[in-house]
């Protein structure tokens, strides 16, 4: 099984054999010879896919929040096709003025405003003001309607183009506002975007600061942002071109990014450290009259253990998210599969960019080291100590950190989750302004217009009925389908807001009342169907994502025992980063310092989405732990030495690691909407409890609880698995 030096490295043979490598290690061997070829071939992936880059934020889609089948979204359909246009996604224009909307000059401003909407090709028709319907009853208020010609995408982008426009129209005394879903989505997007970008801006000092500690160099802290950016330009260049054969969210390629760097600085952190420590030679008396390897030589190895600890991370972290696909939401799955799409360029990188980078290094991965830095400190004398603390008081340590865990995630029990309100956009934005003149003139359910659609038979009797529920206001005539088929559609105005809870009472009151055929939706409607949905698949993402999670670490691990401990503990810190949004985002514990006001729930999406992200990162730490754990058990066959070991060769890594993505997280606690904080703080608080207090301290106690029984596989488990091993040599 062994072979000679001159296989793995350009200098002359050595009189010692050498452990053949494996298959990431004769990948990263490859990658070392072959430099030249590495290098062109990802410069040619990059600037091919990377030249499409700059295009990302206008050829990716700004809607997609609905729930693919459900009534709401079939009526948007219905009113696109046969009722000219006048769907959930079409665009209102309000004008509100001084005077009366009779009067010239306010007249003018709205022949103004019809003219700008209907030279949009995505506008079907522009409806003009209807006295009793879209003028206010003081006159002083009018709503005029683009219908929509295009997909809700589309609108969001015609929304993009016209809400300026149509703003500049303002005279004295008289505003204009575009408002309505594909606007407010259009300003949620915006508005994030920016916060986000900003966020970004602002962490990136501190993580630059955070990679040089790590690293201990300059060269060295500069090999993460080189994954990074290969990452970041392939997979938004893939967004762009996936985005011509489907919807892509425009978010997706916010998480991607941040995906892209956190992974990039996880993976390189992970390796380099390796790289340094196979680079100065044999640890132990007993090897210390055997040469140093030769550069190839410490990327085999590298890549042999740490290599494919990172493989089986970043399966982790793709199979995490794969759950989210299961959510029948356009938005949902493109920002899952975004990141899943910016985690594969960047795993691509490591496994073979960075070994080639790292080969042409060799020593210079030192060069322009911090004082005191000393290449090869793979083991830290520190992480060591402690090791050795948690192994003598296990129960000391493990006691105080599950009470501080369970303490924080008590509070999940009571956490309510809704979708956003109009409030997550900054007031002066225009459809929070269109939507809160609608409010002041119509009335307080107005901006959430029921549609319902249904046999023109039976329209008559819909909207008596419809007139009879509790919590509708005013019922407009039945109009008739433009198109001339068998199709009616009544619109009712609610008593509440758009926002309130009472509002789905009211839906579910009209669905199960109205004649058959009927079908409700309007913008209001359709994020009740969507939190519906949300909220009957998240047991089942959990369920699948908790499932898959084991399956891959006891894979990895070949050990049942730790393998679902080490699933188990993930929750932990999970469940402890939603009872702290329960507290800050529902309960409104530190609003006034965080700069928002709480809506009295969490972002409906925060459990299904954020506990995927959540669970992906957490299990990347396990991995990188635990492998490490594994690889010193195949050695020494000590339970202690196991868990001492890999707290001093990986406990660094994990640490600084979390403290970049706590860095990043946190950053966007501090940007102005909310959904940005709630990602932040939920995030941040995860991954630094997670870091602190179940790698660093919970997991290696059950380690130390468990000993032998830890690393125990059964035989007919073992026949059945395959055989993954980590240590190297």
């Amino acid at each position: 099984m062994n072979r000679p030096e001159s296989v793995l490295t350009d200098s002359p043979p050595a009189p010692v054999a050498t452990a053949r490598p494996g298959a990431l290690g004769r990948l990263g061997v490859w990658s070392v010879h072959h430099v030249r070829t590495v290098l062109v071939g990802w410069l040619l992936v990059v600037i091919a896919l990377g030249a499409f880059a700059p295009q990302v934020t206008s050829a990716l889609s700004g809607a997609g929040w609905q729930a693919n089948g459900s009534d709401s979204v079939k009526v948007r359909q219905l009113a696109q096709q046969h009722f000219a246009g006048n769907a959930s996604s079409a665009l209102q224009i309000v004008v509100s003025s001084d005077r009366p909307v009779s009067d010239p000059a306010v007249q003018q401003v709205i022949a103004k405003a019809e003219k700008l909407a209907a030279a949009d090709p995505r506008v079907s028709t522009v409806i003009g003001p209807q006295p009793g319907a879209t003028i206010s009853r003081d006159g002083r208020t009018a709503i005029l309607l683009a219908g929509a010609k295009a997909g809700p995408d589309d609108m969001v982008r015609a929304a993009d183009a016209l809400k300026g426009p149509l703003a500049a129209l303002a005279t004295d005394g008289t505003t204009v506002h575009a408002t309505g879903a594909s606007v407010l989505w259009s300003d949620f997007n915006t508005a994030n975007h920016d916060a986000m970008m900003k966020s970004e801006f602002m962490s990136w000092p501190v993580t630059l600061a955070i990679l040089v500690l790590a690293f201990g160099s300059l060269v060295a802290a500069g090999l993460p942002l080189l994954l990074t950016m290969a990452g970041l330009a392939a997979s938004a260049g893939s967004l762009v071109l996936i985005g011509h054969l489907f919807p892509v969210s425009v978010w997706a390629m916010n998480f991607a990014m941040m995906f892209a760097l956190a992974l990039g600085i996880d993976y390189a952190l992970f390796l380099v450290v390796r790289f340094r420590a196979a680079r100065s030679g044999p640890a132990g008396p007993d090897r210390a009259d055997l040469p140093a390897p030769s550069t190839a030589q410490a990327v085999a190895e590298t890549m042999d253990t740490a290599g494919k600890a990172v493989l089986l991370s970043g399966a982790t972290v793709l199979i995490s998210l794969s759950a989210v696909m299961l959510v029948p939401s356009p938005a949902f799955r493109s920002m899952a599969g975004g990141i899943m799409l910016a985690v594969l360029f960047v795993l691509a990188a490591t496994l073979t960019l960075l070994p080639a980078v790292l080969g042409k290094l060799g020593h210079r991965v030192d060069a322009l080291a911090l004082p005191r830095f000393r290449s090869g400190g793979h083991r830290s004398a520190r992480f060591a100590a402690w090791g050795e603390r948690l192994w003598k008081h296990p129960l000391r340590y493990g006691a105080v950190a599950l009470a501080v865990l369970l303490a924080l995630a008590a509070p999940v029990i009571g956490l309510r989750t809704a979708m956003p309100s109009i409030t997550v956009i900054p007031a002066t934005d225009s459809a929070r302004a269109g939507y809160t003149t609608v409010q002041q003139a119509f009335g307080p359910g107005a901006p959430g217009t029921l549609q319902i659609i249904t046999p023109t038979a039976r329209a008559a009797d819909a909207a008596a009925r419809t007139g009879a529920t509790p919590g509708i206001a005013a019922v407009m005539p039945a109009q008739s389908a433009a198109d001339g088929s068998d199709w009616s559609m009544i619109q009712a105005v609610p008593t509440v807001d758009p926002s309130s809870p009472q509002l789905k009472a009211t839906v579910t009151a009209l669905r199960s009342e109205l004649p058959a055929g009927s079908l409700v939706g309007g913008a209001a409607v359709e994020n009740l169907d969507l939190q519906h949905v949300l909220d009957q698949k998240t047991p089942l993402v959990i369920g699948v994502v908790l499932a898959l999670g084991f399956v891959l670490l006891l894979i990895a691990l070949q050990a049942p025992l730790i393998a679902a401990l080490g699933t188990l503990a993930s929750l932990l810190s999970t469940g402890a980063a939603f009872g702290t949004a329960r507290l800050i985002f529902q309960d409104g514990h530190g609003a006034g310092l965080l700069g928002f006001h709480s809506q009295g729930f969490l972002d409906g999406w925060a459990p299904v989405f954020f506990f995927a992200m959540i669970f992906a990162i957490a299990m990347d730490y396990t991995v990188f732990l635990l492998a490490s754990a594994k690889e010193h058990y195949e050695r020494s066959h000590d339970p202690r030495q196991a868990m001492v070991g890999a707290l001093a060769h990986s406990g660094r890594v994990v640490f600084a690691a979390a403290a970049v993505m706590v860095a990043v997280f946190f950053t966007f606690a501090l940007s102005g909407p909310l959904p940005p904080k709630e990602m932040g703080i939920v995030l941040g608080v995860a991954v630094l409890l997670d870091a602190a207090l179940v790698r660093l301290v919970l997991l290696p106690v059950m380690l130390r609880l468990t000993g032998h029984a830890a690393w125990h596989t059964p035989a007919w488990l073992r026949r059945i698995l395959p055989d993954i091993t980590f240590s190297h040599g």
